[in-house]
């Protein structure tokens, strides 16, 4: 094999390898795919990829903090149910090891607009969602 031959084969090797390399924010993006599709597409092993095991989720009812667990929140998605919601990633920002992300929901059903704030730590290589505290209001009847 001649030298040019060489070089070419080391930088089609060498550039395969730098596209499969994810950037944080690819796999931040990811994790958070991971919860926005897999609850509206009945995943559960996706949502349960994207929390850690001991995530809770947090909101405010009636002036009180409600707290759900984040096993109950995966152990309510029915493998294979689909949910009407549309989301969307609105934020996300990160330094080294942290981030923190917010998330539209849009539940049609409900006439509600959910907004999540997310936080995620990287730690053995991967992201996860550690943190959820969401809120929601309800869009006007002219929002059809």
């Amino acid at each position: 094999m001649n030298l040019k031959k060489v070089i070419v084969l080391i930088l089609l090797v060498g550039g395969i390898q730098g596209t499969h390399a994810q950037t944080d924010l690819e796999a931040i993006t990811s994790t958070l795919m991971d919860y926005i599709e897999g609850t509206a597409n009945g995943e559960p092993e996706r949502v349960e990829r994207a929390f850690h095991s001991e995530l809770n989720l947090y909101s405010v009812r009636n002036d009180s903090l409600s707290v759900w667990y984040g096993q109950d929140y995966t152990g309510g998605i029915t493998e294979g149910k689909k949910s009407n919601r549309i989301g969307r990633i609105v934020s996300i920002d990160y330094e080294n090891d942290a981030a923190i992300a917010k998330i539209e929901i849009l539940m049609p059903n409900a006439k509600r607009i959910y907004t999540d704030y997310l936080m995620l730590l990287k730690y053995q290589a991967r992201w996860k969602i550690i943190h959820k505290s969401y809120t929601y209001v309800n869009y006007p009847e002219s929002h059809n």
